[in-house]
């Protein structure tokens, strides 16, 4: 499961968690109901946000849930799940844009798809993906063909992109497909008026998802050679932090505009939680299960050998609360410019990250993470394909900052905590 927002359950609260699995569930199950088992392994954190959005706008009904039967990943139980148009534009984009991401792996020769062979079913399964996924959102009356047009684009810009090239014009096709997506959104859950300024929090969501995959790989890109948009451009962590810092500012000052229902869940997503992703992104995140549980949900700079990252004198990026990059509460002004001391921790001592599985060795291990439950009931297990350390989504973890954050269930807006 692939993604950048990656919620502890322990921050989202009991009832939160309900409501966000029920659409991880739900985005999974839609998968299944209309595109066969294999489909489910595209099944990924991100993509149900769009299943969240549309039910947080629409007005409340019956019809919003179902009871599925019992499921591995869940232990075994029964539980209530999303269904509707919603989960099904969710699997739609999902789909189209893993099949994108095959494509892409299959062009870049990773593992095993260096072997024509495999190479060739990886291209016949993509295609499959991107003919479903075109199915399914014409269902609901999305025109894919947005999202294909990034992916073509996307490719012609990396060709052409070099030492000076704003970074800004590499992310533009997956913040062109992302927009899209989160505006319609809007037309599901019949509220016309949300499009624009759902459509702007989507850009700036996609910009923010291509930069933290960017950061996230930088290293192990630069060991295989493989592109990667940081290097290409020549653009310093300094400048990637802060266009990832205005795209949270911006994707919070969006969801402003836009009349909800009810926005607990995709403010807290959205808005908290993309934060906290960020801080992931470039080492200055601790959570409190990882560690002594003294830093709060934001973490520390570090002691050396943490790994923390080193910023240079002049940047616009600056310590916030408990030495953490993110931005301290403010009522006004704009919080993401100003500062620039020199802070952080010494160089990393740890051992090296091992290198990524290829897309079908990810997925024999996707498999069996599935048929182990450890996506869901393990305290953290190893991405499949990423090899990363990831948190399982059922783990249970006494970060310091639950009890502050418990406003953040009945807020509309990030006035009342920063957390």
């Amino acid at each position: 499961m692939f993604g950048i927002v990656r919620p502890c359950s322990h921050r989202l609260g009991e009832g939160l968690k309900t409501q966000w699995m029920a659409h991880l569930c739900g985005l999974c199950l839609a998968l299944r109901g209309d595109h066969g088992q294999f489909a489910r392994v595209v099944t990924n954190y991100d993509g149900l946000l769009i299943s969240v959005l549309t039910e947080a706008q629409a007005e409340r009904a019956t019809g919003w849930r179902r009871t599925a039967g019992p499921c591995p990943l869940r232990g075994m139980r029964t539980a209530s799940v999303a269904q509707g148009e919603g989960a099904r534009l969710a699997a739609a984009v999902s789909l189209v844009l893993a099949s994108a991401k095959v494509r892409d792996h299959v062009a870049d020769g990773d593992g095993l798809l260096a072997r024509r062979p495999v190479a060739l079913a990886a291209r016949r399964v993509a295609t499959s993906w991107g003919k479903a996924g075109a199915r399914t959102g014409s269902a609901v009356g999305f025109d894919t063909a947005v999202l294909v047009d990034a992916v073509d684009r996307q490719v012609g810009i990396e060709a052409l992109a070099g030492p000076g090239t704003p970074l800004l014009t590499v992310t533009e096709p997956t913040e062109t497909a992302t927009a899209a997506a989160f505006a319609h959104t809007a037309v599901l859950a019949g509220r016309p008026g949300n499009a624009a300024p759902l459509a702007e929090a989507g850009r700036l969501f996609g910009r923010l998802a291509h930069l933290l995959d960017a950061v996230e790989d930088r290293e192990a890109d630069a060991a295989s050679g493989a592109w990667n948009p940081l290097t290409a451009t020549g653009t310093p962590l300094t400048e990637a932090r802060r266009l990832a810092d205005d795209a949270v500012h911006g994707i919070r000052l969006a969801l402003r505009e836009a009349e909800f229902t009810d926005s607990r869940l995709a403010h807290v997503l959205l808005v908290h939680e993309l934060g906290r992703s960020v801080d992931r992104a470039f080492g200055t995140s601790g959570c409190g299960h990882a560690g002594d549980g003294t830093h709060g949900s934001h973490g520390s700079l570090g002691s050396p050998g943490s790994g923390a990252l080193v910023v240079p004198p002049g940047s616009s990026v600056r310590p916030g609360p408990e030495g953490a990059f993110g931005p301290p509460p403010q009522h006004g002004g704009n919080p993401y410019t100003g500062g620039g001391n020199p802070f952080g921790g010494g160089p990393s001592f740890q051992p090296p990250a091992p290198g990524k599985r290829g897309f079908w060795a990810g997925c024999a291990a996707a498999v069996g993470l599935c048929c182990t439950c450890k996506m869901c009931c393990a305290d953290e297990y190893e991405g499949p394909w990423s090899r990363k350390k990831r948190e399982g989504c059922l783990s249970d973890c006494d970060c310091s900052c639950c009890e502050a954050c418990q406003c953040c269930e009945c807020c509309e807006c990030c006035s009342c905590c920063d957390c």
